[in-house]
């Protein structure tokens, strides 16, 4: 027996149903059966399918709207050409009548072929919603055929195709769902098929509908999306970042690219989180060269690996060693330096201080005085909320950086004096106090008297914003290994807040204010409204599905308060864009800032000493 394969079997399909269509039309309109006609047809239908789009080939079990168009156009050409040839001998109205009994009667063997090929022998169990009937949704649909869930509602807030159907499948309004469903949690699964849905509406979504589905999942971006075929095997379930990122809506892409196009940018702490992500964005921004400095080895190796579209240069130095820092400087000459560089984690700073305030102030003010020096186009230092008002070690270090970084740009390094600090081996940190200011004279603390002070041909500026989403030491990679583990989750006090937003977020801010800076401002972020933590703890856990696992309070830890501000006072003074505001200016005299800072170094009660430079320190020991 000889074996037919499917191409062989369209011809076979196209002669006979030419046969009967041409038998058919012939009947109804009472002529006889025009042999000549029919295989004259019938070669024409063959040729045209060997001959257009190669429609003989077409696969009947994927057939979309575009193989039903071939088909169309297979079944036309021919109904033409025959026109032309049998005009007189046979009705124009038989032969046309004779195509859409073709077209008609192929289209529904070819679309019955798919949906018995595609159907699935799965039993239906499950119920599933999809929110978003585009594409995305769709293809979702599709996907699903062969799987226990059955698509019950397609919900979208388009008014224009609430109340219609795609497949069979009603499309509703989301208010129209709730009452369709009532108070029961009737529906397995709830998708939210719009990849580029922001943030804040995922998060609406989830709000209005939570209580209604026992699951919710999402699509990833459609970034991550053009990287797979597939779009059911990518869905993830909503995590506690899509609820809170915030997606600042005046985000101003072209303001950052002409501040970081074709520029060499210099990052220290580039291997923590987020100097890794202000790397990743200075690539995607068109760097022309990205200089990655930090003293871990693995973080540095971990970013470099990332990134691959611009040249990168891996230095593994410490901010506190001014000596090596400026040779870097020299020997690269970076035209931005981003300072990420610093010990952020409370409780740690608080049991480590001589360590945080060599490494945060010092290595700010290393980094700072050597940008000027080397005639930086920019210098941005990424400060903390911690800053304002401070109750720890590590947020007073902070604001002590940014009221170093806000008078130093009023002066040249030129002005510094001349007078090296020779008591610093009195401070018992070993030789990294040394080897952080140097010995020469150029390495000093001291300035001179801004008498004689010209303004730096370096913009400095700070940017300040609170926790990110994500970052090493923040709550929420603790909380998840807490569930993970099945552990009860540990929150300080049941009233603390924080702000939070999004590292990427986060850093895209930071370049955009870097970017419209001129020097000696103190930006902030808008990070919306504070979080409770043990709101977000609770969230945690209904996402996670782990009904039992419980929240326990440790208590405030050394340091930490109940809630943290962005601002000192309200005299801010808006910019442009809403996302950034600039903080009410702080003088104070460099010259006394470089004192106090070596009598920091030196003293015997550092808490005392920094509270004398920052009187709003309120050390909370708890």
């Amino acid at each position: 027996m000889i074996l037919l394969d499917k191409r062989a079997l369209n011809f076979l399909i196209i002669i006979t149903l030419t046969f009967v269509t041409v038998w058919w039309t012939s009947f109804i309109f009472h002529l006889k059966f025009e042999w000549n006609f029919a295989l004259t047809i019938i070669i024409l239908r063959v040729l045209t399918s060997i001959f257009i789009y190669k429609d003989y080939s077409l696969s009947w079990s994927k057939s979309t709207q575009k193989t039903f168009l071939i088909k169309t156009i297979v079944v036309a050409i021919p109904t033409l050409i025959s026109i032309v040839i049998f005009y007189g001998e046979v009705r124009i109205a038989f032969m046309l009548s004779e195509a859409s009994f073709y077209l008609v009667a192929f289209t529904f063997s070819m679309y019955t072929y798919y949906f018995y090929i595609n159907r699935s022998g799965i039993p239906k169990t499950k119920s599933l919603v999809i929110y978003g009937a585009g594409k995305a949704g769709n293809k979702l649909k599709d996907e699903f055929r062969n799987s226990e869930y059955r698509v019950k509602y397609f919900v979208d807030d388009d008014v224009a195709i609430q109340g219609r159907s795609i497949d069979g499948v009603k499309v509703v309004s989301r208010s129209k769902l709730k009452e369709l469903m009532g108070e029961a949690k009737e529906y397995e699964l709830l998708v939210i098929a719009i990849p580029t849905a922001p943030k804040e509406r995922v998060k609406n979504i989830h709000e209005t509908l939570n209580n209604y589905f026992k699951e919710i999942k999402i699509l990833p971006t459609i970034q991550e999306i053009l990287k797979d075929k597939n779009y059911a095997p990518m869905l993830q379930n909503i995590s506690v970042e899509d609820l809170l990122a915030r997606n600042p809506q005046d985000l101003d892409k072209k303001k950052i690219e002409s501040f970081i196009k074709a520029k060499t940018i210099l990052i220290t702490g580039a291997g923590g989180s987020i100097g890794s992500e202000i790397a990743r964005q200075c690539e995607k921004f068109g760097a022309k060269k990205l200089i990655l400095l930090d003293n871990s080895e693995y973080n540095l190796y971990r970013v470099a690996e990332e990134i691959t579209k611009v040249e990168i240069v891996c230095v593994m130095q410490s901010v506190i060693n001014r000596d090596a820092i400026d040779a870097t400087f020299e020997l690269h000459k970076p035209q931005i330096v981003i300072h990420a560089a610093a010990y952020k984690h409370v409780p740690l700073v608080e049991a480590n201080i001589d360590e945080a305030i060599v490494n945060n102030i010092v290595g700010t003010k290393n980094t700072v005085d050597i940008s000027i020096k080397h005639k930086v186009e920019k210098f941005v230092l990424i400060s903390t909320d911690k800053a304002v008002r401070p109750t720890n070690v590590m947020g007073t270090t902070k604001r002590i950086c940014e009221l170093y970084a806000q008078n130093a740009n009023a002066v040249s390094l030129e002005n510094l004096s001349k007078n090296s600090l020779e008591n610093l081996s009195e401070v018992s940190l070993g030789n990294s106090s040394e080897n952080s200011l140097g010995s020469s004279s150029e390495n000093s603390l001291e300035s001179s008297s801004t008498d004689n002070a010209k303004r730096s041909s370096t913009d400095i500026v700070a940017v300040r914003f609170g926790n990110v989403l994500g970052s090493s030491g923040s709550v929420i990679p603790k909380f998840k290994s807490q569930i993970e583990k099945g552990q009860s989750i540990t929150v300080t006090h049941p009233d603390i807040t924080r702000y939070f937003m999004l590292i990427p977020e986060a850093c895209e801010l930071v370049l955009q204010a870097g970017a419209i800076g001129s020097g000696g401002e103190i930006f902030i972020l808008d990070m919306g409204k504070p979080i409770k933590i043990v709101d977000l703890a609770k969230k945690m856990i209904e996402l996670s599905g782990k009904k039992d696992i419980e929240i326990e309070f440790s208590g405030l830890r050394p340091g930490e308060k109940l809630y943290e501000e962005l601002l000192i006072d309200d005299t801010d003074c808006q910019t442009e864009y809403e996302s950034i505001t600039v903080a009410r200016p702080t003088v104070y005299d460099i010259d006394k800032l470089n004192r106090d800072i070596q009598e920091l170094l030196s003293s015997s009660d550092k808490l005392k000493k920094l509270k004398e430079i920052v009187p709003e320190f309120n050390h909370q020991l708890n």
